[in-house]
This record gives C-alpha cells, sequence and structure tokens, in this order.
C-alpha cells in the first residue's frame, strides 16, 4: 500500500529539520551577553587582542589602572587613554603617541563588554567611522 503525501507534509518535513540544525549548531549556552559596567575598576587587568590598523589587524595588549586609564601597544603604535561612564554607557578616549612623527589627535569611541563561556570580551568602537582602530580585547585571567 502506497501513502501519498501532499506537498504540505513536505514543506514541513523541511522545515522541521532546518529548525533541528539550527538547534544543533547553536547551543543557546553559546550565546554571548552583554556585561553593564558600573564603575571602570572592573576593567582593570591585563587584556591582549586585535586592532585595525592600516597594515591590516595587528595583535595588541592593553593594561587597565583602577581609575580606568590604559595604555595599548601593537607591533607599530603606543596608544594611551582613558575608560569613563557617560549616562550610563562606557566610553573611551585615546591618543597614539609613536610613531613620535605622527602623534594623532584624541580619538573618541564606545566600549563594550561581553561575557561568553567563562571569557570577557572588551570591544572598543571609534565614533568616526573613517578611522582605524576598532578593536577586540579578551581579558588574561
Amino acid at each position: 500500500m502506497l501513502i501519498q503525501r501532499g506537498r504540505g507534509f513536505r514543506v514541513r518535513s523541511v522545515a522541521a529539520l532546518l529548525l533541528a540544525a539550527v538547534f544543533a549548531l547553536s547551543p543557546l549556552d553559546g550565546v554571548a551577553g552583554e556585561k553593564q559596567i558600573v564603575d571602570v575598576k572592573e576593567l582593570a587587568g591585563s587584556w591582549r587582542g586585535w586592532v585595525t590598523e592600516v597594515a591590516g589587524d595587528e595583535w595588541t595588549t592593553m593594561n587597565v589602572s583602577a581609575d580606568g586609564s590604559f595604555k595599548a601597544s601593537t607591533y607599530s603604535v603606543l596608544m594611551v587613554g582613558k575608560f569613563y561612564l557617560q549616562a550610563g554607557n562606557l566610553r573611551y578616549r585615546s591618543r597614539r603617541t609613536t610613531p613620535l612623527a605622527m602623534p594623532s589627535a584624541e580619538v573618541f569611541g564606545t566600549a563594550s563588554v561581553s561575557e561568553d563561556q567563562g571569557k570577557t570580551v572588551l570591544t572598543l568602537m571609534p565614533e568616526d567611522p573613517d578611522y582605524l582602530g576598532r578593536a577586540e580585547y579578551e581579558k588574561v585571567k
């Protein structure tokens, strides 16, 4: 006996398989959650990651003090700056100090912290979209 199933059955079957694949490939516990920073002291410590520069992404390290001041360095650039809270939002300002022949104007931007699978990630985004310097750091334990 041959059972014929209509087009609606096939569509539902494909949809169910796609939904199952989505859940299997992206478990909910792997979704990063943004962490609200209430004091810049929470950022204190060592961080490492990548920053976008003219030559491409460069490896960077950053040390943040309890007052929110920081020093970050790549292979070719040293930056100093400060994190601060403005209306509850985490922000930063920074300035490149090297190379000495090309010091930069002060750069302002937003920062966010997220936590995912035991990792704390700090993302910096300059306000000026034409300015290089978007960075992503992971807290060093």
